[in-house]
């Protein structure tokens, strides 16, 4: 008696092993740009280019954006249509940058987050000629870094000498 039920079970799980793994796939599948609705498609449009080659992960938290947008503020809605257009002009290789200093910043203390919040809001606060001459201040460190090590990559080009007459 026992055999046939193991062998039931056995059975039964073989034939539900394919049924769970695509139920399981398809939890994680998120729709096609085709596939949202013409308010998801409206909020999300800045990145409708790129949808459908986004991970899963990625559609799901827009998704998660999309759906809390009609009870945002006209200031937050606007802000969520800033950044969507501002991430979809970024370069693949500046998303990845922008992905790990949010990683980076997520691995910091509540503290120091405060503290760079602080400093992003002095930031802001700047006006422009300021912000520009703070980005020059900067940068000039930088430069004279890179000028300390970049000379010998650049190419010299070769001597000339002077044509002379009948040669």
């Amino acid at each position: 008696m026992v055999g046939r039920y193991g062998a039931a079970v056995a059975l039964a799980l073989c034939l539900l092993a394919p049924l769970a793994a695509d139920a399981a796939s398809h939890e994680s599948r998120q729709p096609a740009w085709t596939e949202l609705t013409s308010t998801q498609k409206q909020i999300l449009a800045p990145v409708a280019g790129e949808w459908d080659g986004m991970p899963a992960t990625q559609r799901k938290k827009l998704l998660g954006v999309a759906k809390g947008y009609p009870k945002m503020t006209p200031q937050q809605q606007e802000r969520i249509q800033t950044r969507l257009k501002d991430w979809a002009k970024l370069t693949f290789q500046e998303r990845e940058l922008a992905r790990k200093k949010y990683q980076k910043l997520q691995q910091l203390t509540p503290e120091e987050r405060a503290n760079i919040r602080k400093k992003w809001q002095e930031y802001q606060r700047l006006s422009e000629e300021e912000r520009e001459a703070l980005r020059r201040k900067t940068a000039a460190p930088a430069a004279t870094e890179e000028a300390k090590v970049e000379p010998a990559a650049i190419p010299v080009p070769p001597a000339t000498t002077p044509k002379t007459g009948g040669n």
